[in-house]
C-alpha cells in the first residue's frame, strides 16, 4: 500500500514464474477454523432465539408467512425486525424439517462466507498476506464467534456488509466508467439488503461510503455525484420495497411486530429506529427491555434488581446488558470481552494513517485514489459504528457489536503489516502495538480471572518475547511471536465460546454472566452460575421441550376444539407461544407479539374467530409480560374481553396445575 508513503512501504519480494498456491490452502484452512468454531455442537438440542426460530418454522408453512415473516403459522403477528435473515432458516427448516441445526447452519454458512468474502476484499485493497490475517482475526473475533452459532440477524447483517465493502472496493479500483457505476450499484443494493436484515443499524456505513467514493475514486467530480445519487436510489430501491409490499399487499397479511399500527414504516422509525437511537419510551425503544426479543418485558427505563423474580433498578436503559451510554462502552465490563481486543491498536493504525495522510498532502505528494478510499471506508465504519452503539440510549446488546468485527479486522490486519515492512523509525510501532494489546488484553481478563485467567500473564509473556526479538531486528520471528501476541486471548475466548453447547439467548462470549450472556434464563427458566436459589428472573419456557402440563393442555385443546383452525391463542406475549409453534404441528399463536402490546390480535378478531368457530381456547397465567397497569403494556382490551366471553377449564379436565389458566370461549 502506498497512500501513507513512509508508514507503509512495500516489503522486498522475490520474484517465482511459478505462483504460489500457499494463500489458497492459508485461506482454506481459515476458513475450516471458523467453520469448525461456528459449528461445533449446534446440534446438541439448542435453538438460539426460540422467538426467531419459532418464526422460521411459521414462515415454512405459508409463503405469505414467509415473505412477511410472520411468528406463528397463522399470519397474525411478525416479527419485530425484516424477515430477511429468517428467510434461510425457514428455508433450511422447508428442507429438513425443524431442527435446531437446521435454524442454525445457514448462520454457520453465512459466517464462514463472511470470512471468505473479506479475505477477497481486503486483498484487492491491500495484499494477500494482510488479507489473509484480516480474514483469521474475523474467524476469531469473539463475538462473532457467538452471534454465527445462534440465530439473531446480525450475522447476515455482517455478511451483507461485506458484501458492501468489496462491491465498493471494486467501484473504486475500476479504470472504466461503467464497471465503476455498476459495482457502486451493487454496494448500494447490498446496504438495502442489510436494511432488510436490521433496518437503520446496517445504514450506519452509508455516510463513511459515500465519503470514500468521493475522495477514492478517479472519475470526474460531477461523475462521482452522478453515481452517487444512482446508488442512492438503488439504496431506497432495495431497502424500502418490502416496505411498500406490506403497505400495499392485497390480500391478508400480519401485523407489523413491534409497531403501533401494524405497519412496518412504524416499526422503521421508531422501536427499529429513533428508539435504538434516542431512547425513551415514546420511540417503543427506551428501556433496554421494552418489547425487545432478547430479553423480559420490563417497565421503560428501568433494570432489574436481581434481588426477585420482577424488581427492577433505576434509570440506567442499556446497563444491564450493554452497559451505560457513553465514550467507554466498547470497552466496559459488558462489552470489552466481546470485541475491543484489538480497539486501541485500531486507534493507533488510524491515527498513524492520519498524520502519514496530511504529511503527503502537505508535501504534494501523490497517492493512490483507491488506497485512500479504503482507508475511509474502513475507518469510517469503525469509527461512526462505535460511535453511534456507545452513545445509544435505547436497546443496546453487546452482540450488536459484531457489525465492527470487519473493520477492525481489516484495520488492524493492514495496520500491523504496514508498521512491520516500514523502512524507518515507523516500524517500531510494531512493538507499541503489542505492548498497547497486551496491556488491555490483561485489563479486560483481569475483570473475571475465573474464565481462563492464565491468558493474562501468558499473553504477557510472548508479547516480551515479540518486543525483545523485533528490537533484536529479528523481523520475520518477531512479527511470528507479535501475532501470536495479540490473537492469543480472542483466540482463546473464542474456543471456549465454541465449546459451549449454547450460548443462551444473548450470545456473549467470555463468562456466561459478562455481556448479557447468561440471561437463557428469559427463555429455559435456567438460573446462570452464581444466582443461588433467587428464582428464575423472567419470562418461563422457552426453547426447551413442552412440559408435562403444557402437553395435557395442547391436546385438550385440539381433542375439544371442534375442529377451530386456531387450536390455542396463548394471552400475555410470544414467548409463552414459542415452544408450542416449535414442538408441534398444532396453530397456536401468541398474542400481542413480542411483548403482548401489538394490537393483534385485535379484539374485533377475536370476537370474530370465535364467532366463525376459528377459535375455541385460550390460554392464561404464568407470563409477566404484557399486561396493562404497572409494570406491562396494554394489551389493547384482549385480556378483559377474554374474561368476559371466556370460562375457566376445570384444570382437573386436563391434569393441569395453578401455573396456566385454560379458558373456553364462547360467541
Amino acid at each position: 500500500m502506498t497512500a501513507t508513503a513512509e508508514v507503509a512501504a512495500p516489503a522486498d519480494a522475490p520474484i517465482d514464474a511459478r505462483p504460489s498456491r500457499w494463500p489458497v490452502w492459508a485461506l482454506v484452512a481459515i476458513c475450516v477454523l471458523a467453520g469448525a468454531l461456528y459449528v461445533w455442537a449446534i446440534g446438541g438440542g439448542q435453538v438460539g432465539n426460540s422467538y426467531y426460530a419459532a418464526a422460521a418454522k411459521s414462515m415454512s408453512v405459508s409463503f405469505t408467512n414467509f415473505l412477511f415473516g410472520s411468528f406463528d403459522p397463522y399470519g397474525v403477528v411478525t416479527v419485530d425486525k425484516p424477515p430477511m435473515s429468517l428467510w434461510p432458516q425457514a428455508i433450511a427448516v422447508w428442507i429438513f424439517g425443524f431442527h435446531g441445526w437446521a435454524v442454525l447452519l445457514p448462520q454457520v454458512i453465512e459466517g464462514v462466507a463472511a470470512v471468505f468474502l473479506l479475505h477477497r476484499t481486503v486483498r484487492l485493497w491491500a495484499d494477500e498476506k494482510v488479507a489473509l490475517l484480516a480474514a483469521l482475526i474475523l474467524a476469531l473475533t469473539p463475538i462473532t464467534v457467538a452471534i454465527n452459532r445462534d440465530n439473531n440477524p446480525d450475522t447476515l447483517l455482517v455478511l451483507l456488509l461485506v458484501a458492501a465493502a468489496y462491491a465498493f472496493t471494486r467501484a473504486v479500483q475500476s479504470t472504466e466508467s461503467r464497471p465503476r457505476t455498476k459495482w457502486l450499484l451493487w454496494c448500494a443494493f447490498f446496504i438495502g439488503c442489510g436494511f432488510l436484515t436490521k433496518m437503520l443499524q446496517a445504514w450506519i456505513v452509508v455516510p463513511g461510503f459515500a465519503l470514500a467514493y468521493l475522495v477514492g475514486t478517479s472519475a470526474p467530480v460531477k461523475r462521482r455525484i452522478l453515481d452517487l445519487l444512482a446508488a442512492g436510489a438503488v439504496l431506497v430501491a432495495s431497502s424500502f420495497w418490502w416496505v411498500a409490499l406490506h403497505a400495499w399487499w392485497p390480500g391478508s397479511k400480519p401485523y407489523i411486530g413491534g409497531s403501533t399500527d401494524g405497519g412496518a414504516w412504524d416499526l422503521i422509525i421508531g422501536y427499529n429506529g429513533l428508539g435504538r437511537v434516542f431512547g425513551g419510551s415514546g420511540n417503543r425503544g427506551g428501556g433496554s427491555f421494552v418489547g425487545d426479543p432478547t430479553i423480559g418485558q420490563m417497565p421503560p427505563g428501568q433494570v432489574p434488581t436481581g434481588q426477585g423474580p420482577m424488581e427492577f433498578g433505576g434509570p440506567g436503559g442499556g446497563a444491564m446488558f450493554g452497559g451505560q451510554p457513553g465514550a467507554t462502552r466498547m470497552f466496559d465490563a459488558s462489552v470489552g470481552g466481546q470485541i475491543s481486543w484489538l480497539l486501541p491498536l485500531c486507534l493507533l493504525v488510524l491515527g498513524a494513517v492520519a498524520v502519514a495522510g496530511v504529511l503527503q498532502w502537505r508535501g504534494k505528494v501523490p497517492g493512490v485514489p483507491a488506497e485512500r478510499a479504503g482507508w475511509f471506508m474502513w475507518g469510517s465504519w469503525l469509527l461512526v459504528t462505535a460511535v453511534v452503539f456507545s452513545f445509544a440510549q435505547g436497546i443496546f446488546h453487546p452482540y450488536y457489536t459484531t457489525m465492527l468485527a470487519p473493520a477492525v479486522a481489516a484495520i488492524s490486519a493492514a495496520g500491523l503489516l504496514m508498521f512491520w515492512r516500514a523502512k524507518s523509525f515507523v516500524r517500531f510501532l510494531v512493538p507499541l502495538s503489542v505492548a498497547i494489546t497486551a496491556v488491555w488484553a490483561f485489563v479486560v481478563v483481569s475483570r473475571d480471572t475465573s474464565f481462563h485467567g492464565w491468558t493474562r500473564w501468558a499473553v504477557f509473556a510472548v508479547a516480551a518475547v515479540a518486543i525483545v526479538v523485533l528490537l533484536a531486528g529479528l523481523r520475520r520471528v518477531g512479527l511470528v511471536a507479535a501475532l501470536v501476541a495479540v490473537l492469543l486471548t480472542p483466540a482463546v475466548w473464542s474456543t471456549a465460546t465454541a465449546a459451549r453447547a449454547s450460548n443462551g439467548v444473548m450470545p456473549a462470549a467470555g463468562p456466561v454472566e459478562r455481556g448479557g450472556g447468561g440471561f437463557e434464563v428469559f427463555m429455559n427458566g435456567q438460573q446462570p452460575p452464581g444466582r443461588g436459589n433467587r428464582g428464575p428472573m423472567m419470562g418461563g419456557p422457552g426453547g426447551g421441550e413442552l412440559t408435562d402440563e403444557q402437553k395435557r393442555i395442547l391436546d385438550y385443546a385440539e381433542e375439544h376444539g371442534d375442529g377451530a383452525e386456531i387450536t390455542l391463542a396463548i394471552a400475555g406475549s410470544a414467548q409463552a407461544a414459542s415452544p408450542y409453534i416449535m414442538r408441534t404441528d398444532e396453530v397456536v399463536i401468541g398474542m400481542g407479539g413480542f411483548s403482548g402490546s401489538d394490537d393483534a390480535p385485535s379484539v374485533d378478531q377475536l370476537r370474530q374467530w370465535v364467532r366463525e368457530g376459528k377459535l375455541k381456547f385460550v390460554l392464561g397465567g404464568g407470563d409477566r409480560m404484557g399486561r396493562g397497569g404497572p409494570g406491562g403494556r396494554d394489551d389493547h382490551g384482549r385480556q378483559e374481553w377474554i374474561g368476559q366471553h371466556c370460562s375457566t377449564v376445570d384444570p382437573s379436565a386436563y391434569g393441569g396445575g395453578s401455573t396456566q389458566t385454560l379458558m373456553e370461549c364462547h360467541a
